[in-house]
């Protein structure tokens, strides 16, 4: 079962980090221009949407939130948006944000995990891109900037 796993110290406190995860200025900094939309309660829908495909209000990623512990836990069901791969809906994956308190900083912990199927076509793609997607948290915490990637 494919499982990934990333842990990450932010000289930040929770809320900060908390903040960069679900507030507008946040996710558009370090989710590649994406914001967070939802009710923001368990049980809830939840959509990644920004630039993209089809245009600047694209579904890049969709689900339920699973847990919903402001400066605790982010965690939700996703499937990639509908113009990604016509059985988007079937396409499915688990992610979970964990916060705590370590001294004076935040240790982060995201678990990626549950693919369906196994073989998921977005898997390689988060491989790659779960590691600049959290540094870039780690920096836009820390700092209030971003990285720049160069694309």
């Amino acid at each position: 079962m494919n499982v990934l796993k990333y842990e990450f110290y932010i000289g930040a406190p929770k809320e900060k980090v908390w903040d960069a995860l679900v507030s507008p200025e946040g996710t558009k900094s370090i989710f590649f221009g994406c914001v967070l939309e939802s009710a923001f309660e368990e049980g809830a829908s939840f959509q990644y949407i920004g630039p993209g495909n089809d245009g600047d209000r694209t579904v890049h990623v969709y689900g339920k939130l699973l847990s919903f512990k402001p400066n605790e836990e982010l965690s939700y069901l996703e499937h990639p948006g509908p113009s990604y791969y016509p059985n988007h809906e079937e396409l499915q994956s688990r992610v979970t944000f964990t916060l705590e308190t370590v001294g004076g900083c935040t240790k982060l912990t995201l678990v990626n995990d549950q693919w369906s199927p196994e073989e998921h076509p977005s898997l390689a793609n988060a491989q790659s891109h779960w590691w600049m997607m959290l540094s870039n948290l780690k920096t836009w915490a820390e700092s209030g900037r971003t990285l720049e990637f160069g694309w």
